[in-house]
């Protein structure tokens, strides 16, 4: 089959069983030389084929609606439903998303970028649907990681308080981007589908909904029908919230899929569909990853897979600092590292096997893990918790009301801060200095480099008298060594370059400030470059300095302007009465799309040459 011609996925419903498994071959295959071309969610949907094939044939999409969890995963989804021909443009700019994005296809009813939205949504659906006397069936495709987060369980909760009618694939893999944790967890590894139970539903099923009556026997005897189930599965979960229960079912067979999802499809209340995949089948280096290393993907030769190239002289920011942390706990014997399920992305395999008694990955459950390093903190404890800078917003709430009101010391890494890249407007993290910046007793620091970062990290751990914020980007950084003893005194900057006889000078932070000063010494400008490495507290005493020398400011930053340090820096000058000349460059108020770091720079109008656009602005004002 020529998966580009699809349209629409009503073809599916006119295949017999074989032709299924060869279009579950077929889009396999696809899958695997696409994505391994652009880079993209990449085991998570091979595990998810023959599941989200069965969801076509027995559902009516865009009618019943199917919510992808998170949406990274909806890659055979987008096949089916006629944009197989735009994989070539997947992540890129102006492409197709690598998430359901509601403006690409009417079968797209919702979007998201972070776990645990689905249930929520569509109850919402379900009850709008209702009251608006609509038809058509809700479904929900969860992963066994993301049910296990605190918004599932809340929608979970409401879910079987109601009538109205939700459909939840629970897609269970056994494996998120890092090793699934909790109680939750050991439910799913230890729960089976035994012959008798199946047995016992089937015909229980088939009996009562032969007639009116048998309906309404089925209703009033359901706490029978539970009482069969828990004869068999002991402490399903799913029945104390209300809901009914199938499974396991084996996610890779269509007889199963299709069975149970009918049987889905057919109940009157809220279902619980429990599906067993293998993550990365059909790619046995995928199938056989317990890193998340093929979780998420960079272009690569599927023919011989990713291969570690390893270079001595750069390193992510993230392994770099997890690499000083695991330095550091040696030495304090106080420091807990604390995850939300990354600790792969967040590359702390190493300090977890070094340290595992004093490392906790809690699962996707961000508010948690925050409040979790509170309590630790108030103990006595040293926590270092790192969470990426789009996902830290969830704990905003537990960061102001847990730990920046009672001032309890800790060490918060903001990975992936600033653009991120290609998956875009849900993972960018440009908010989190203007929501952080607002709360007292906060410290936000933003390195420059390895060399910075690791003398913050320093600061930290020998103060530890507040909460801290290290934010660092998505990129490489030279690895640098560092006496662990070396500080950075609170809240000072650095003059990169600094003359009383220039007029403008540049105010920027982070990697931005190498970027800088290197077009400063290509172009020969004689301009001031000072590097603003803590955003919280600034440096009061070098904004009187350059108000003093009648400097022209211009503070470059590629986060959203709105509270950002620009912003508070003007607020500094208005409160004090001193009119400076200041110009901004940043993100304006709007979501930023995907796409290469580069090709964002130059759409956002933040990019280096226009920086220097604006110096040659000011030199010409300075010449009239």
């Amino acid at each position: 089959m020529n998966l580009d011609k699809i349209e629409n996925p009503k073809f599916i419903k006119n295949l017999n069983q074989d032709e299924l498994v060869d279009l579950s071959k077929e889009i396999r295959q696809f899958i695997i030389k696409n994505v391994s071309k652009t880079g993209g969610h990449f085991s998570s949907n091979l595990g998810i084929v023959e599941l989200t094939i069965a969801l076509h044939y027995v559902f009516d999409s865009p009618k019943d609606k199917m919510i992808f969890d998170v949406g990274h995963q909806s890659y055979i989804h987008k096949i089916l439903t006629g944009r197989a021909k735009d994989f070539s443009t997947l992540r890129q700019f102006n492409g197709l998303s690598g998430f359901q994005k509601r403006y690409e296809s009417v079968h797209d009813c919702w979007e998201a970028g972070h776990s645990s939205t689905a249930i929520s949504a569509g109850t919402g659906m379900a009850i709008a649907r209702d009251l608006n006397n609509q038809s058509g069936e809700i479904i929900c495709i969860v992963g066994d990681a993301a049910i296990m987060s605190g918004e599932s369980f809340e929608a979970l909760n409401y879910l079987g308080s109601i009538d109205s009618k939700v459909i939840v694939i629970l897609n269970d893999n056994e494996m998120s981007i890092s090793k699934n944790v909790g109680g939750l967890s050991n439910f799913f590894s230890k729960i089976r589908m035994s012959a008798r139970y199946r047995h016992a539903r089937d015909n229980y099923t088939e009996f009562l909904g032969r007639t009116k009556i048998g309906n309404v026997i089925y209703r009033q005897t359901k706490k029978i029908k539970d009482h069969v189930k828990e004869d068999v599965i002991e402490d399903n979960i799913f029945g104390e919230f209300g809901l009914d229960y199938i499974g396991p079912v084996n996610g890779h067979d269509f007889n199963d899929l299709i069975e149970a999802f009918n049987m889905a499809k057919s109940m009157n209340h809220s279902v619980v569909v429990h599906v067993h995949t293998i993550k990365g089948k059909g790619y046995t280096l995928a199938e056989k990853d317990h890193e998340g290393r093929y979780h998420g993907v960079a272009p690569f030769d599927y023919h011989v897979g990713i291969i570690n190239s390893e270079n001595h002289m750069l390193k992510s920011w993230s392994a770099v600092i997890a690499s000083y942390i695991q330095k550091t706990m040696n030495v304090d014997k106080d420091i807990v590292v604390i995850t939300p399920a990354m600790t792969y992305g967040s590359s702390l395999n190493d300090v977890f096997n070094e340290f595992p008694e004093r490392c906790f990955d809690v699962g996707i459950a961000e508010e948690h893990a925050m409040t979790f390093a509170a309590g630790l903190s108030n103990a006595g404890k040293k926590p270092y918790i790192t969470i990426y800078s789009s996902f830290l917003q969830r704990a905003y709430d537990q960061i102001n009301h847990d730990i920046a009101r009672m001032n309890l010391p800790c060490l918060i890494g903001v990975d992936h801060s600033g653009l991120v890249g290609e998956d875009g407007d849900t993972h960018h993290g440009v908010f989190d200095i203007g929501f952080l910046s607002s709360l007292p007793n906060i410290v936000i620091m933003t390195p420059c480099d390895a060399y910075e970062a690791k003398c913050m990290v320093n600061t930290v751990f020998h103060h530890f008298d507040k909460p801290y914020i290290l934010r660092f980007p998505k990129s490489l950084v030279k690895d640098e060594e560092v006496d662990i003893n070396q500080e950075i005194t609170l809240g000072s900057w650095d003059k990169i370059i600094y003359s009383d006889s220039n007029t403008i000078t540049i105010i920027t932070y982070d990697i931005k400030v190498n970027m800088v000063r290197q077009m400063i010494e290509d172009k020969n400008l004689s301009i001031n470059l000072i590097n603003a490495r803590f955003i919280k507290p600034m440096d009061n005493q070098m904004l009187i300095e350059l108000y003093h020398d009648k400097q022209k400011l211009i503070v470059y930053e590629t986060d959203l302007m709105t509270g950002s340090l620009g912003s508070l820096i003007a607020h500094y000058y208005s409160k004090n009465h001193m009119v400076m000349d200041i110009d901004y460059i940043g993100l304006d108020d709007h979501y930023t799309p995907q796409g290469d770091i580069e090709t964002l720079l130059d759409y956002e109008h933040i990019n280096i040459n226009d920086l220097y656009q604006l110096i040659k602005e000011k030199y010409e004002e300075r010449k009239s």
